[in-house]
């Protein structure tokens, strides 16, 4: 029982100070060791180990740098390539269209001549003439360009359409 009294009669305050001032001088010792050892030139395990440490720290920042220049260095190339396909992709889009409205030209002209040589053609090729034709206005009026030799030979295959109808020769 006595034991057990002394355990409770301890200061803990005074043992807390106490602990901490054993640290604080351990820590001192350990300092000026440290001192005396790096004027000294002499190096422990625990000091190489620490510079150490300390180049490879250095090392991992200066290969980061790096790695960063080169990051940027590759986003100012892919911009770059970006701004070059688009700029390939623009004008190969611009000449397929272009190659798409020649074509359509082409096979209306075709067709309007064929019309005036005396072919005669179904309801089929002119319902299809008409749709291509608006599909070929369609597509100028998105490219804000303008229509030029097809609107004669549209409207001579207009005239053409309803003449053969009202004669019966379109079926």
């Amino acid at each position: 029982m006595e034991s057990i009294n002394a355990l409770t009669a301890i200061d803990y305050s005074s043992l807390f100070i106490a602990s901490f001032s054993v640290l604080i001088g351990i820590k001192a010792i350990v300092s000026l060791f440290e001192w005396l050892f790096d004027k000294l030139g002499i190096e422990t395990k625990w000091m190489r180990q620490k510079r150490e440490e300390h180049n490879l720290l250095i090392q991992t920042s200066k290969g980061l740098i790096e790695l960063q220049k080169k990051h940027e260095e590759d986003i100012i190339k892919s911009v770059k390539n970006n701004a070059e396909i688009r700029k390939d992709i623009k004008n190969l889009t611009d000449m397929f269209v272009q190659k798409e409205i020649d074509d359509m030209r082409w096979e209306i002209i075709n067709f309007a001549t064929d019309l005036s040589s005396g072919k005669t053609y179904n309801r089929e090729s002119f319902d299809h003439i008409l749709r291509m034709y608006q599909k070929y206005e369609d597509i100028l009026n998105k490219k804000h360009m303008e229509n030029g030799l097809v609107t004669e030979s549209i409207g001579y295959i207009n005239e053409m359409y309803r003449e053969n109808l009202k004669h019966g020769v379109v079926q």
